[in-house]
């Protein structure tokens, strides 16, 4: 099966969006969407605060007009500061091994975004993962013991040091790298090519392009 990666932080309302277009672009092809990790306040870097100036800019100039074009119901979330997202990519992995990441992926954009949660509180991504079909006792369990924190690190390394990952979301489709909310067009025509060449862009070959450093909404 051909797959599309997505680099992608849950407090980011822009991976959101950005998923809304790639279910259209890829239609009723069978192509499956891998989340990764891409933490872009790891701490103890301060994480944004929703009542600051900068948010409610970011997300007046670019999030509504941009969710309202595309049909998706989205709102800045109140939880002050923003929450870490470190636990919830630790449940992330857990959900990679059981097929379960872009299911797991969605239902905490979902709630951050849609249902004003915080998904920094452990006992909320319990309850997320649950909904997303894993055992909120494993999940309990592996928060409460670390096991995936090591290898949320290991991915935070990875996108950052190999893939050359600056800003999310990226979206890797077969060689392509699109950052932010891809182009409809052009992101059609990149899934045609992975299709028809049977390409996995689940662990991609070669690391993204430089960039300019981006913002960070």
């Amino acid at each position: 099966m051909s797959a599309i990666t997505i680099y992608s932080d849950y407090v980011c309302p822009f991976c959101l969006l950005a998923e809304r277009v790639l279910s259209e672009a890829i239609g009723d092809r069978t192509v499956s969407l891998s989340w990764r990790a891409f933490e872009l306040r790891p701490a103890p870097e301060p994480t944004l605060r929703p009542q600051d100036p900068y948010l409610p800019t970011v997300w007046n100039r670019s999030v509504y007009p941009l969710a309202a074009r595309l049909g998706v119901a989205i709102r800045l979330p109140s939880t002050s500061p923003q929450p870490r997202t470190a636990k919830a990519f630790e449940l992330l992995a857990m959900a990679q091994d059981a097929g379960l990441d872009h299911p797991y992926s969605m239902r905490v954009l979902r709630a951050f975004f849609q249902e004003d949660r915080d998904i920094g509180d452990p006992e909320t991504l319990i309850e997320l993962a649950a909904d997303a079909g894993l055992s909120p006792v494993a999940a309990r369990k592996a928060l409460k013991t670390g096991t995936y924190a090591e290898r949320h690190r290991a991915a935070q390394r990875h996108a950052s040091e190999h893939m050359g990952i600056t800003s999310v979301p990226t979206i890797v489709v077969g060689e392509r790298f699109f950052r932010g909310t891809p182009p409809l067009g052009e992101l059609r025509q990149a899934i045609d090519r992975l299709v028809e060449s049977g390409g996995d862009g689940s662990s991609p070959p070669i690391a993204a392009p430089p960039v300019p450093p981006q913002a960070r909404a």
